[in-house]
């Protein structure tokens, strides 16, 4: 009888255990952060490596010889159109351009003299006092009296244009690079040009780059949807400028390039501040396709493995499962577009991810 009593009420005693036991793990179920993955219409980029130039250049050059007198900017400086820049020894040129002048002077008074030769040779005529062959001889005089002014004229032209090129200016607006040479350098610039330097307009600058056959199928039949975004193609530079770029398609070139497969491309970017030059690296993130339903997530809740990228997603049970995932790109700045393994609305978790593990059950606290 007596062990019959002590029997029964350590069975009373195990299932009162084993009920708190068992109340004790549901209670212990972690509060984990989860979200849902979600949709959206988001344009889909590939990079591609490029180059910067300028909208224009030009190498300024001497066309005279002589002396460099003079150098009027600082070296790299930003010029305005008509600056001054160089100074190039001109008084050979000055006594050119007043032997010009003389000359031209000396051709009108011959043709002045000429004129009232012919005319009163044409009077004489009149009345048989000369015979007709010195009256076209005095036409003839007359004649290349007017051809010499012409000549004349374009002697003095000559030298005042050979007298201008002593003194070069800036064609345009823009970045000025350092001179080939010092002041007091010879120039023989009448043989043939000799730059003295190079002048880069690049208030606006070019990123040319090329895409592959792939990525101009892709863009080909985007196209239409793409309007828009080829107005403001993001640009990235291997350090980090003060300033965010991004440039406007200008040129697509009519024709794949056989030897390489690829079309060149051409987006202008302004370029205000005057930090981008001719000859920067850049990288083009060139919008290939738009999906309007893409699948996001947070880039932060992806982990990865030996195997690849993987996701926690939660069950309807509120079961932690392990996930493999094929991931895109980033968008809207902290999210990850989710090639496949979720489906819109499926649940992942977004934080802690070092305390959960396949198979565990968790307390779900869902944040957007």
């Amino acid at each position: 009888m007596k062990r019959s009593f002590l029997y029964s009420a350590f069975i009373m005693a195990l299932t009162v255990a084993c009920t708190r036991s068992n109340a004790g793990t549901e209670t212990a179920s972690p509060s984990i952060d989860v979200a849902h993955a979600v949709t959206d219409s988001i344009t889909v980029y590939n990079t591609y490596p490029g180059t910067l130039t300028a909208n224009n250049s030009v190498d300024i050059v001497a066309r005279v010889s002589g002396s460099l007198t003079s150098k009027r900017y600082s070296d790299g400086e930003f010029v305005k159109k008509g600056t001054l820049l160089f100074t190039i020894e001109d008084s050979k040129y000055r006594d050119a351009v007043n032997q010009a002048r003389a000359a031209l002077e000396t051709a009108k008074s011959d043709y002045e003299y000429s004129k009232t030769q012919y005319s009163s040779m044409l009077n004489a005529l009149s009345r048989d006092a000369v015979a007709q062959i010195q009256v076209n001889k005095a036409k003839n005089t007359m004649e290349q009296s007017a051809a010499n002014i012409k000549n004349a004229e374009a002697a003095l032209q000559t030298a005042l244009d050979n007298l201008g090129y002593c003194h070069i200016t800036a064609p345009f607006d823009g970045h000025i690079t350092a001179p080939a040479f010092s002041v007091g350098a010879y120039i023989n610039g009448e043989v043939s040009p000799v730059r003295l330097a190079t002048l880069y307009e690049d208030a606006v600058v070019r990123a040319n780059f090329n895409i592959d056959d792939k990525g101009v199928q892709e863009m080909l039949k985007g196209k239409d949807a793409l309007d828009l975004k080829l107005d403001s193609i993001p640009m990235e530079f291997a350090v980090k400028t003060p300033h965010n770029y991004s440039g406007k398609l200008s040129y697509i070139s009519p024709e794949v390039d056989p030897s390489t497969g690829t079309l060149q491309i051409i987006a202008n970017i302004d370029n205000p501040d005057g930090e981008l030059r001719d000859g920067m690296y850049v990288n083009v993130k060139f919008p290939i396709m738009t999906l309007p339903h893409a699948t996001l997530i947070k880039d932060a809740s992806i982990s990865t493995d030996q195997l690849g990228k993987y996701v926690y997603s939660v069950t309807d049970y509120n079961t932690v499962v392990y996930t493999p995932v094929t991931i895109g790109e980033t968008v809207q700045d902290s999210m990850r577009v989710i090639l496949s393994g979720l489906s819109p609305d499926d649940r992942y978790v977004t934080k802690a991810l070092l305390k959960v593990r396949e198979g565990m059950k968790i307390t779900p606290v869902m944040t957007e």
